[in-house]
């Protein structure tokens, strides 16, 4: 596993470049582009259960689910920041990628700490101390497990008609 660290105020064209909006729309198309211009190594190097840590208003700027599709699709973990733009944690939950406001974590992460993140126990340990993070509402854990709001709201939708 690997984290990846960033400042504040990364937006979203910075995820994803505006420029391929119109033309990536799957996850394959996508990954080749995520963070192209904040950290060009991100899209060769990332690997499935990555963490991204970042400062505060991680994800402002335009509304755009590519950068939300392609980190999900690389199995980036988790995203830990001192704060999210509203648009961009409404996408998170949506798509089912865990996102976790902690700011006194990010700021106590250096360069090659060990990172693991206890959803249950609402922790995340960093170089061996431990940051509390509020508990994530039960809705937003069942939509993250089940993949996302749309394949949540088809189970729902089949257990109550069933």
């Amino acid at each position: 596993m690997k984290i990846w660290k960033y400042g504040d105020n990364i937006d979203t064209d910075m995820l994803f470049p505006g420029k391929y909006v119109y033309d990536c729309n799957t996850p394959e198309e996508i990954i080749p582009h995520l963070l192209e211009d904040l950290d060009s190594s991100f899209a060769k190097n990332v690997k499935e259960g990555d963490i991204i840590l970042a400062g505060k208003n991680f994800g402002c700027g335009s509304s755009r689910e590519q950068p939300v599709i392609g980190f999900k699709a690389v199995g980036i973990a988790a995203v830990v920041a001192e704060s999210f733009a509203r648009i961009f944690y409404r996408a998170s939950i949506n798509q089912g990628l865990l996102l976790i406001e902690c700011p006194d974590a990010v700021k106590a992460y250096s360069k090659g700490d060990n990172v693991s993140v206890d959803i249950e126990n609402g922790k995340i340990i960093i170089g061996g101390k431990a940051f509390s993070f509020p508990s994530l509402p039960g809705e937003i854990l069942a939509i993250r497990d089940a993949g996302g709001l749309l394949s949540y709201t088809r189970k729902k939708l089949k257990k109550n008609s069933g």
